[in-house]
């Protein structure tokens, strides 16, 4: 059988079509870029580093993104985004200094400016208006180290940093955490904070602290206080912190915390107990009443949690499981409720020591963990209905040494796309 010319062409045109169309159709598109702190080498006295991946939007594998860069300081331990993902902010423990990046549409971080403080930052949030920076820190003991961080007496303290254009400005606001109110007879007890969030309407700020005079494994102590604590701070007019009546008893080592995205209700990790503590916020978020029904159970040694932006799924990571576990908020009631995976498990494991965790910010469909000991990043696809997890392609990733942060950024316009079940 014979062509003309104009049929060759056609042919040939035809073929030209299909066979980029497929390549077009397989090619690895990007929808987020994944930052992720640790260190250029082992141990806590290597410089820091922050590595860039991009995050394939149908797998959710990871790959290399923009070369590392230097985090400004050694042993970085935290890091927070401005809600126009165009700001990252990482806290150094080794040097005390908070290091402002500019982030690219490429996902490149370029270094702005910083700030040094007088105490070793823990954990930081910016607030959704992007106007205020609150980092957590204490001057920790000489032998002390991340992740089994202790601290001097009356060193805890939250501060608040203005922001304009990403850029930080000077203190605002700073609050020593040491019990009052009810709880006065205890404000010589070292407080050691462990995390800090801020709701979504810029109302408040909640710190987790555990009391180390009163909660010392393996050692003596010299209080009878309750070991755990949730500090509030009511956010006034021009950033003014206000503490609530009263600090409120949070388990006995509580590692971290976050809320719900339309302020109702607020998660913490109690890393000595194994659960899930939840209170209700109330009145503008200056009244806690804490969930009758909790405390529930989590793996072992919870280190970490994330709430999707949707709001309808929590997940935790247990550092000594080495695994994440999924939960499933009852909108009405605030109520966790284990999500099962395919193999029955209400935990889905990790590379070793998971110590962060994050969702994607741009479809809400993948869950990653930073893993302390595995020098990695563990993946997983998130089901928009249920909240279960399974593994990513290939997980997990290789990062540099001890990561302790991660961060995710969406590329191009994906940020204005939801999930829907």
């Amino acid at each position: 059988m014979k062509f003309s010319k104009l049929s060759q062409l056609l042919l040939v045109s035809s073929i030209g079509l299909l066979v980029a169309t497929f390549f077009s159709a397989c090619a690895i598109t990007t929808i987020d870029y994944l930052f992720v702190a640790c260190s250029a080498g082992s141990g806590t006295s290597s410089a820091g580093q922050i590595e860039t991946y991009a995050v394939d939007s149908q797998s959710g594998a990871l790959r290399n993104g923009a070369p590392a860069v230097s985090s400004g300081g050694v042993n970085p331990v935290s890091m927070a985004v401005t809600s126009d993902y165009a700001n990252l902010y990482v806290a150094n423990a080794g040097n005390s200094a908070i290091v402002h990046f500019a982030i690219g549409i490429n996902g490149v971080l370029t270094s702005k400016d910083s700030v040094t403080l007088a105490t070793t930052p823990i954990a930081m949030t910016v607030n959704t208006a992007g106007t205020y920076l609150y980092v957590v820190s204490c001057t920790p003991t000489t032998s002390s180290a991340y992740p089994t961080l202790s601290c001097t007496g009356g060193s805890a303290t939250l501060t608040e940093y203005p922001l304009s254009s990403g850029v930080i400005g000077s203190v605002a606001s700073a609050q020593t955490l040491s019990l009052y109110g009810s709880y006065a007879k205890y404000s010589g007890d070292i407080i050691v904070p462990t995390g800090v969030t801020v709701l979504e309407n810029n109302a408040a700020v909640y710190v987790s602290a555990y009391d180390q005079s009163a909660y010392n494994p393996n050692g003596t102590t010299a209080s009878t206080a309750n070991p755990g604590w949730l500090f509030g701070f009511m956010i006034g007019s021009g950033g003014a912190l206000t503490p609530l009546a009263n600090p409120y008893e949070a388990g006995i080592k509580p590692t971290a915390l976050d809320a719900t995205p339309v302020n109702e209700y607020l998660y913490i990790t109690d890393y000595a107990t194994n659960q899930l503590i939840v209170y209700t916020i109330l009145d503008g978020g200056s009244t806690l009443s804490f969930l009758p029904s909790g405390p529930f159970k989590t793996g072992n040694e919870p280190s970490s949690i994330t709430i999707d932006p949707r709001g309808m799924f929590i997940y935790v990571t247990n550092s000594l499981d080495s695994s994440v576990t999924p939960y499933q908020i009852t909108l009405a009631t605030g109520v966790p409720t284990t999500t099962v995976n395919v193999k029955g498990s209400p935990i889905d494991s990790t590379d070793t020591q998971p110590v962060a965790v994050v969702v994607d910010a741009a479809l809400g469909r993948f869950v990653y963990t930073a893993n302390y000991l595995g020098n990695s990043v563990s993946g997983f696809r998130l089901n928009p209905t249920s909240g279960t997890l399974t593994a990513t392609q290939a997980s997990p990733y290789p990062t540099g040494a001890n990561p302790t942060a991660v961060v995710s950024v969406p590329h191009g316009n994906y940020s204005t796309q939801s999930v829907t079940p």
